[in-house]
């Protein structure tokens, strides 16, 4: 689809849950695994530039081939858990999957490569099979070279490098034996020449650096240390040292065509008090030039000699060689003091050794940059996402956030902030309103700052954003405080939350809280137990950026102000009408007792209404505009429509049933999944699993659906075949030029589709529906479209006003774990 009409504004996303996932390149990308893509990440623009979709298990391991000259990589090679490995080549601008090396029976865990030539890649590949694979790429074809096989043990790491002074390859392997393996080519296979002992626990990470024509390889593992070895050439002129005054480590020493090479230990460091899991060597760099700089010139390449690493205890290390003694030492530590996460999985540091990354358990990116004022290392903004499949996504109803919902049990709220010095907007996470226990499935905002979410739990779940929140929140977006306190009840608005511990209810926390906290701080006494383990955690925070992944787990959550009982099992779907005056919900349904609808006040929290009618779980509903109707949708493939009464009286609205389909007279064979409402109330549209995307009215009466009895609601489009299971349907709120309905329909395979309606006399044709626009390779989501959300207001968030017909915003949610914004522009439709 052409760029001027629908165009990427915003991916959000995190790490997978893998060590060797994260890779940062010379040109200044870092390269991730999200869920079965590679994203491509830029830390100076934050915002991810390109995904990499091919793929079709998750992404587990991800590397660049780097240059010898420093210059930028042009080549990615990453591994998954469809059992492939595929090699990636930047050709006009973008990278394309070249080469796909399908051969391991089980998972690939990690991977590297190597530059043979100008047009040939050694890639090394380790698997869960217990193999390592051999792999020689060309442009467009790969050859297995060869596979080592470890019987039952496993390789968890693997790096390659060339011996010193030659064009001979030699492989590191590093496994649950707690050994390093050095394997060396020879007469084209790789022979095992060495076994390196001296770890305890399984190896995690091994890393070659080449310096001063020698090699160095770090390796780390589970038993909380990491061994520096070094590899050099034996020469025939070494003087043979007989003193006793003089230490000699053990050398192991191996030959290759008539060379001999000896290993030694350099040193061990020990600083981590959990299992080490990455480390990193600082990039080499070129000698007085800046690194942008393309050279050719091998001889003026520097590689310092500094070591980062990466521990479950939550800490980063720099290690770095000291100049007088040739010590080893701690130069830096960085990492979590708190906050409800597990360690680091892996570490990565900048081609200018300036900005240090590490990717934690949860999958949340850590970036810490120096200060090359004062020299200390800060905490840096970041891109944040999902780490599980993402359920249900809402707008608040001026446009200006977005709320999501996933399966890793957090609900997270999305901005645009505008950097001083740039022009740029990047949309960021600026809180995480619900830290739960269980699997989130749906929410609905019901007011400017309030939102209601339902999980895998019978109970439906109250937030209602703190004072902190509203003021940061004015600072980020630069909105007026003063206006958005005019649209809460501020007078009694706690600062902020907290969660007690073992608990699941995010407790409020009042200014006198903060004060009392401050004050018992400050006295060494503890007077009881509960003293000494205080429940509030919550620290005020003033921001004018967006928050870093300490704070959004410790200081952003809402508080939860009401809970509502009443389903008998797991939530699935909410609704709320456009005066936020009532929430619909709905469970997990097989028997027509549970499938019923609950009508809620959003003033009381009480209970109106139980709404019988379908069998099967109702898997969405949707209020009209107006507020008159609400519209259900079932897994037992059947609509129903419900019109309220008492519209003039101050009474609580009751609904009734209007209209709906029997398994006689539906249209869909399959699961209806979504449904949406035209902004005129006079359609609305539904789509299924049957791959039918149909919209119902009363045809030809041109009047709101509901307004007269006795006329009967009938599909007023022909059937549109959308080629895939049609799993989120959402009408756009704004006509197009040719007074066109535009609708976006997401489909199990991940694409959305845009297409146009307009009302037609004759159906039998399928006029009446034209195709205007679809996401390409790399827009697409790799899994399933769970919910597609179209921005209540004209113009792009954060834009203001002055191009406000021109553009439209479309939210989408997936189960790949990613949120996107798309901006279309609807005046070219």
């Amino acid at each position: 689809m052409a760029a001027p009409i629908m165009d990427t504004c915003h991916v959000s996303s995190c790490a997978n849950r893998t060590p060797n996932v994260v890779s940062w390149g010379r040109g200044g990308l870092i390269a991730y695994g999200t869920c079965n893509s590679v994203s491509l990440y830029n830390p100076q623009e934050i915002r991810i530039v390109e995904l990499l979709n091919k793929h079709t298990g998750r992404v587990n391991a991800v590397q660049w081939v780097h240059k010898q000259d420093c210059s930028p990589e042009t080549q990615l090679v990453s591994g998954g858990s469809d059992n492939n490995v595929i090699v990636w080549e930047k050709q006009d601008g973008k990278f394309t999957a070249c080469v796909v090396c399908s051969g391991h029976s089980g998972p690939v865990c990690a991977v590297d490569a190597l530059s043979l030539s100008s047009s040939q890649l050694l890639v090394a590949s380790a698997s869960s099979d217990s193999t390592v694979k051999l792999w020689t790429c060309s442009s467009d074809t790969a050859e297995c070279l060869q596979t080592v096989s470890f019987g039952s043990g496993f390789m968890m790491d693997v790096s390659l490098a060339l011996l010193p002074g030659s064009r001979v390859p030699v492989l590191a392997c590093g496994g649950d034996d707690s050994r390093v393996h050095l394997y060396v080519q020879l007469n084209g296979q790789f022979q095992r020449l060495l076994t390196l002992t001296g770890h305890e626990d399984w190896v995690r990470c091994v890393e070659w650096s080449a310096r001063d024509g020698e090699l160095w390889l770090a390796s780390c593992s589970q038993d909380c240390l990491i061994r520096v070895w070094r590899l050099f050439a034996k020469t025939a002129t070494e003087p043979d040292q007989q003193t006793d005054a003089v230490i000699k480590m053990k050398e192991n020493v191996f030959q290759v065509s008539g060379d001999e090479f000896a290993v030694t230990l350099e040193t061990v460091l020990a600083g981590h008090e959990n299992w080490v899991y990455g480390i990193h060597w600082q990039p080499p760099c070129v000698k007085g030039i800046p690194a942008c700089f393309h050279l050719v010139n091998s001889d003026s390449v520097e590689q310092p000699l500094k070591l980062l690493s990466a521990s479950m205890d939550k800490t980063m290390i720099l290690w770095g060689s000291d100049e007088d003694s040739g010590m080893w030492v701690e130069l830096v530590r960085v990492g979590e003091v708190g906050g409800n996460t597990l360690g680091f999985y892996g570490c990565q540091m900048s081609p200018d050794g300036f900005m240090i990354l590490a990717h934690a358990f949860h999958g949340a990116l850590h970036l810490w940059h120096c200060d090359s004022n004062q020299g200390e290392w800060r905490p840096s903004v970041v891109i944040s996402g999902h780490f599980n499949a993402v359920q249900d996504l809402s707008w608040d109803p001026e446009g200006e956030f977005i709320i999501t919902v996933g399966s890793d049990q957090t609900t997270r709220l999305f901005t645009p902030w505008t950097r001083n010095g740039c022009s740029e907007i990047t949309w960021h996470e600026i809180s995480r309103p619900q830290i739960h226990g269980y699997d989130m499935q749906c929410l609905s905002m019901v007011g400017r700052f309030q939102f209601v979410s339902g999980a895998d739990e019978k109970v439906l779940r109250v937030f209602k954003a703190p004072r902190n929140f509203v003021e940061n929140f004015a600072n980020i977006s630069c909105t007026s405080l003063e206006k958005l306190l005019g649209c809460n009840d501020i007078a009694d608005l706690p600062e902020g939350a907290s969660t007690p511990a073992l608990g699941l209810s995010n407790k409020a926390v009042f200014q006198g809280d903060l004060t009392s906290q401050s004050s018992q701080q400050d006295s060494e006494d503890f007077n009881s137990l509960s003293d000494q383990y205080k429940v509030s955690y919550f620290q005020p925070l003033k921001l004018t950026e967006p928050p870093t992944e300490d704070d959004l787990l410790q200081n952003t959550l809402w508080p939860e102000v009401q809970k509502l009982y009443g389903h008998g099992f797991e939530m699935f779907c909410l609704a709320s009408d456009s005066e936020r005056t009532v929430v619909a919900s709905a469970c997990k349904a097989s028997k027509p007792e549970h499938a019923s609808i609950l009508l809620w006040s959003t003033t009381s929290w009480k209970q109106l209404q139980s709404l019988p009618c379908h069998s099967l779980t109702v898997t969405q509903m949707a209020f009209s505009p107006t507020g008159h109707l609400l519209l259900a949708v079932s897994r037992d493939r059947t609509w129903s429509l419900w019109r309220r009464g008492n519209l003039d009286s101050d009474t609580e609205a009751s609904f009734s049933l209007y209209a709906n389909t029997s398994k006689d007279t539906a249209v869909h064979t399959r699961i209806i999944w979504s449904c949406d409402w035209s902004s005129d109330s006079k359609y609305f549209v539904t789509s299924s699993r049957d791959k039918k995307v149909i919209i119902w009215g009363r045809c030809g009466s041109g009047v709101s659906v509901g307004e007269c009895e006795g006329e009967s609601v009938t599909p007023c489009s022909s059937i549109l075949d959308v080629g895939d299971s049609a799993t989120a349907v959402s009408v756009c709120p704004y006509l197009c030029s040719d007074q066109s309905y535009l609708l976006a329909v997401g489909l199990e395979n991940g694409k959305i589709v845009l297409y146009k309606w307009k009302p037609s006399e004759d159906l039998s044709s399928g006029s009446d529906w034209s195709r205007c626009g679809e996401t390409d390779a790399c827009q697409s989501h790799t899994l399933t479209v769970k919910r597609l959300r179209w921005r209540p207001r004209p113009g792009r968030a954060g834009h203001g006003w002055s191009e406000e017909r021109a553009w439209v915003q479309l939210a989408s949610a997936g189960a790949d774990h990613v949120v996107k914004i798309f901006n279309i522009k609807i005046s070219a439709l």
